[in-house]
């Protein structure tokens, strides 16, 4: 079932997050893709904005790389409490801007809180190797270095557990966060800012996690941009503004680490021997095993399925 409420601006509030202070620039407006009605409107951030905050970001680098990994960890599983008390209010708001049904909303939370236990375990065991050294009394020390602020660009279909599998991880390892959502799901994303700003208060680090709101022009701004070594990338091309050559040219040329995870959905089989009167994917909507593609050797079985797909996601909404 879809949530109650058709109405983002209680679970914001419930969740500390206000539209407001996130940007000056284009207007970044919020659509329930179930309805068509608007959820909320925020401001993206401009150039100079984008630039203050990767700044602010590296300054809070130069402390935090030094900051002890178990301490480290300690905001990060403050963050996952925080997740943990605001799970279903964040969780509808998931299933409001992507139009999933409220289950997978509340689940893609419980990814995020998942990943902070994963990585609060972590931020104790980020050992080095000790190696047998040929000089007398000597032994040799490997040590993992943060590597600075890393870029994270995220999709509109997993709008905020994408964003937690590398901001949990890369902050345990001393690094700091540029986070570029999807123009999408914009209120998704200043709702979890708002609750990494919290914890970054209680801890005195703020500039950790930030977000930069936009569209295709500021995830350009993050492709290009040297102050980030590392860049995690989820979605479509579109993402980068279309310029996929460019992109690829770029990390080619700088033989820089670049994650990538294109956007794509899977083709379903529909098989000769399936039952024409239920054959028909039991998930709908914006994930990855979504059957926004089915296939089969023959027109009509595509169409009935198609049909009764559709069909079965109403009922779940």
């Amino acid at each position: 079932m879809r949530p109650d409420t058709s109405d983002a601006a209680p679970l914001l509030e419930n969740l500390g997050a206000t539209p407001a202070g996130h940007g000056s620039g284009e207007v970044l407006e919020s659509i329930d893709p179930s309805t068509g009605a608007s959820l909320g409107r925020i401001r993206a951030a401009t150039r100079a904005e984008y630039d203050n905050r990767v700044d602010a970001a590296l300054n809070r680098f130069i402390e935090w790389r030094s900051r002890p990994a178990p301490k480290r960890g300690e905001l990060v599983r403050r963050l996952g409490e925080l997740l943990r008390e605001h799970k279903e209010s964040l969780g509808e708001l998931v299933s409001l801007e992507t139009g999933k049904i409220r289950s997978e909303g509340l689940g893609e939370v419980q990814e995020m809180i998942d990943i902070c236990d994963f990585a609060v375990g972590l931020s104790r065991q980020l050992h080095g190797l000790t190696i047998a050294s040929e000089r007398p009394s000597h032994r040799l020390l490997e040590q993992w270095h943060p590597l600075g602020a890393v870029g994270i660009v995220t999709a509109f279909n997993f709008p905020v557990a994408v964003w937690a599998w590398n901001a949990a991880l890369a902050a345990v390892c001393g690094d700091v966060c540029v986070w570029k959502p999807s123009p999408l799901t914009p209120l998704c994303s200043v709702a979890v800012q708002a609750l990494c700003d919290r914890v970054a208060k209680e801890h005195g680090a703020e500039g950790v996690f930030s977000v930069v709101p936009g569209g295709a022009e500021a995830g350009s701004w993050v492709a290009d941009d040297p102050r980030l070594p590392l860049v995690s990338f989820t979605g479509s091309i579109a993402g980068w503004g279309g310029a996929s050559s460019s992109w690829a040219e770029t990390t080619a040329s700088s033989c820089s680490k670049e994650p990538i995870s294109i956007w794509r959905y899977e083709r379903l089989p529909l098989v000769p021997s399936a039952p024409r009167d239920s054959a028909a994917p039991a998930r709908g909507g914006s994930s990855c095993s979504a059957a926004s593609r089915v296939r089969s050797s023959s027109a009509s079985p595509r169409r009935s399925a198609a049909s009764r797909s559709a069909t079965r996601a109403r009922k779940a909404s």
